[in-house]
């Protein structure tokens, strides 16, 4: 049996370093399967997040050998050519702990980014329907995918340099309600998107495209806020 070298960053708030920790290799062997190992078996203090294991949560994204990914989905042959692997907690965020990121930055600018659908109707009415071969709903068809796991905005180079930047999952959520025929909040959510930190802020690296795990564009979405902004900045009604 061949093992693994393992560093994983462990330390809180104020700081860390890197621990060592020999793990055996098996088989279709998943980097979630590695941390679960350490934590069951050789440190029962290390902290980590996971749920579904899966995919279909995304709460076990870590930073893999210096890249975001879902570790349920990441397999150990898929990073890991010499044996060794490096585990780290999303960076762009906060660390709560161990390997365990805190999430509040990311969902609170969700929240700048009026990432609220606002509807017009009332339990009243009637279902208001869209048409799903319409072009606004196409347009946003994969964009509805997100699950919010972060790996977007862990990757994105702008959040590194601009802390407020409300980043690729935010600015995309945005995209997908601005082509929501029901929503009622589209004027409201385009000037909230539209300032320095938001979509004009976009560097257009594709860091995020490149990295998600639904293989969804939020530069593609990003390009149509800055569209949308331009436009009705033409108008008069930024």
């Amino acid at each position: 049996m061949t093992t693994l070298q393992v560093r994983v960053w462990r330390g809180g708030p104020q700081g860390g370093d890197y621990r060592a920790y020999e793990v055996p290799r098996q088989a279709s062997q998943s980097v979630l399967d590695v941390v679960t190992y350490i934590q069951r078996t050789l440190d029962p203090t290390l902290a980590y997040r996971f749920a579904c294991r899966v995919g279909m949560c995304g709460s076990c994204a870590m930073t893999v050998n210096g890249v975001a990914r879902w570790t349920c989905r990441t397999h150990v042959d898929q990073v890991c050519a010499d044996g060794r692997l490096e585990l780290a907690p999303l960076a762009n965020l906060p660390v709560i702990r161990d390997l365990v990121a805190d999430m509040r930055e990311f969902f609170d600018k969700w929240a700048r980014a009026r990432g609220r659908f606002a509807g017009r109707r009332t339990r009243h009415d009637d279902f208001e329907r869209v048409a799903p071969d319409s072009e606004p709903r196409r347009q946003v068809d994969a964009a509805i995918e997100c699950i919010g796991c972060g790996v977007c905005y862990s990757s994105c180079d702008v959040v590194a340099w601009n802390p407020d930047y409300l980043g690729p999952a935010a600015l995309n959520r945005a995209w997908t309600l601005q082509r929501d025929v029901r929503d009622a909040a589209q004027a409201e959510r385009l000037r909230a998107v539209a300032g320095d930190a938001g979509c004009h802020a976009c560097h257009t690296h594709l860091s995020c495209t490149e990295r998600c795990p639904k293989h969804i564009s939020p530069t593609a979405g990003i390009a149509g806020l800055k569209r949308a902004a331009a436009a009705a900045a033409l108008k008069g009604e930024l």
